[in-house]
């Protein structure tokens, strides 16, 4: 009987203690330096993202952010490395459209598993496409592309940040509802890709204005139309994928957000979700996102997760839709 009488006390003291724990954690949080994965290779729109809020986010939690990028397998590797990290909150990943809403329709069979492997810390921003030609390609609009698509198939190559990219799905929704053949391109990041694209290796992709909006304004390559249902606010000269041709208009609009790995507590998921706001609302940083078509969130890890339901459905309809199945 004294046994179970004593059970609400203990109860009680593993409840305060675990409390106490919970606001020791919360008040140390971060007692090193954060490290951010980046799963594809530099230069290109996500990780210019990240290194750019990287120094302020410093400053606002006190500690280091070191950038590590690992490339390959459309961001499973980079993946693969924050799962083998301890989970609590020192280890990030940028996180994408591509990774965490297209592949588990295109690819179920994966190992590491988006929807419960990966917890959302916050949506940046949604960065729109811009569907891009060098140079040297004969046309000026997204209909002129799709016409000279039909009298040369499969000669027009696109490059992607990686088999199951965003970027990958586009193109692809793009061949089925126009009727035409392109050759696909992947590669481990955008930045190689946009090197060969000016170069001439390859002739299109589907492209985020911040990592090569300045080719455009050089000249080296040309923006045929924005993918997305309306013109882009800091791009107003660039018709929409609509507007530019027959083809309907694209509601696939990727975007960069922060995730971290299951298992994360959440005080260290608030604390950072908290910073990246305060981060995307200072002048300096709003106004370049802002400036390079990127749409600025900054939102609760809970409105991310409910986010990331809506976008998986839209992507998934877009898969269905464009004829791609699951592999």
């Amino acid at each position: 009987m004294k046994t179970k009488r004593r059970l609400p006390r203990i109860k009680g003291l593993v409840a305060a203690l675990s409390m106490v724990t919970v606001n020791a954690f919360a008040a140390d949080f971060p007692s090193q330096p954060l490290h951010i994965l980046i799963g594809f290779s530099p230069g290109g729109s996500n990780d210019l993202v990240a290194r750019l809020i990287a120094p302020e986010l410093s400053k606002e939690l006190g500690q280091q952010i070191v950038i590590e990028n690992k490339p390959g397998a459309n961001g499973n590797i980079a993946a693969d490395a924050l799962l083998k990290a301890t989970p609590d909150g020192h280890t990030l990943l940028i996180c994408t459209s591509g990774f965490m809403s297209v592949q588990p329709y295109l690819y179920p069979s994966l190992r590491v598993k988006p929807a419960t492997d990966i917890l959302p810390v916050t949506l940046i921003g949604m960065t729109p496409y811009l569907a891009l030609v060098n140079a040297s390609v004969p046309v000026n609009s997204m209909q002129e592309l799709i016409d000279y698509a039909k009298k040369h198939p499969g000669e027009l190559s696109y490059a992607s940040s990686g088999v199951g990219a965003a970027g990958h799905l586009v193109g692809e929704a793009v061949q089925h509802l126009a009727g035409v053949e392109f050759l696909h391109i992947p590669y481990k990041g955008t930045g190689q890709a946009l090197a060969d694209l000016v170069s001439g290796e390859v002739k299109m992709i589907f492209d985020q204005p911040i990592s090569s909006y300045q080719y455009v304004k050089s000249g080296q390559l040309r923006a045929l139309a924005a993918v997305n249902p309306k013109r882009l606010a800091a791009f107003p000269d660039i018709p929409s994928i609509s507007e530019s041709s027959s083809l309907p208009n694209f509601d696939l609009v990727p975007w960069t957000g922060l995730c971290a790995p299951k298992g994360t507590p959440q005080e260290a998921i608030d604390k950072v979700q908290q910073a990246v706001t305060k981060v995307l609302a200072k002048p300096e940083i709003a106004k370049r996102l802002s400036g390079d078509g990127v749409e600025l969130v900054g939102n609760t890890s809970a409105e991310f997760a409910t986010f990331l339901q809506e976008d998986r459905a839209r992507w998934k309809r877009a898969a269905e839709n464009a004829g791609i199945p699951p592999t």
